[in-house]
């Protein structure tokens, strides 16, 4: 495993930077076709601002999922992206038909099969979303339909957290009493930092796990 982390790791960490300068190619390009460059002065004041608002999380989240998502899973899942909703939702539910353990050999090759297959599967959902897009548009913008879309994110977490939940029921106390708490305080604050919210959760969980534990509740 360490000769295959170490190989991952290189390959990885070449592959993200590939990645990166992919996404930066497309701007580039259209400046230099187009010869409309961005302010200079504003692009740094803007890149810093992004920096500080999205660099934490950023870090969070690999501290959070890099566990349950493996060590090539990880370089995949956060180049192709929608980790929250859709890599780490698949990774997890693919974990529990297969049976297998964090950080462990069996692990770490479903993970990656899950992630790359919902990618696979994400580009091919989005070109025929973007074929489709036109004649389904009429369905798509219906008034019966529009309020479901708000809440396609949360019916997802809520069927898959409930299958973990109702196996771990003391567990899940202290984590969604602090939430629903954080959530009636200080939506602003749950809403637009949900990637801290997570981390703070996790703590608690971890916390209150080993008090339970502790207490032989467990």
């Amino acid at each position: 495993m360490k000769d295959y982390r170490a190989n991952m790791h290189f390959y990885g960490r070449i592959f993200t930077v590939m990645g990166i300068a992919v996404m930066f190619l497309v701007p580039f390009i259209i400046w230099a076709v187009t010869g409309v460059g961005p302010n200079v002065e504003q692009l740094f004041v803007g890149v810093v601002a992004l920096s500080v608002l999205y660099l934490p999380g950023g870090i969070i989240e690999v501290l959070t999922y890099g566990p349950i998502l493996g060590t090539s899973g990880t370089y995949l899942a956060f180049i192709t992206g929608n980790l929250i909703n859709l890599k780490i939702p698949c990774v997890m539910n693919a974990r529990d038909l297969v049976g297998t353990e964090i950080n462990t050999e069996e692990n770490e090759i479903v993970s990656t099969i899950a992630v790359a297959f919902s990618s696979i599967t994400t580009v091919i959902i989005m070109t025929l979303g973007v074929t489709m897009l036109i004649p389904l548009r009429p369905i798509l913008n219906s008034e019966i339909l529009a309020p479901a879309f708000n809440w396609v994110v949360s019916a997802l977490f809520g069927a898959l957290g409930y299958k973990y939940f109702k196996h771990h029921l003391k567990l899940v106390v202290a984590p969604l009493v602090v939430v629903i708490i954080l959530s009636i305080l200080m939506p602003a604050f749950v809403y637009g930092n949900i990637v801290i919210v997570i981390l703070i959760e996790a703590l608690i969980t971890i916390l209150f796990a080993r008090i339970l534990w502790k207490k032989n509740l467990l």
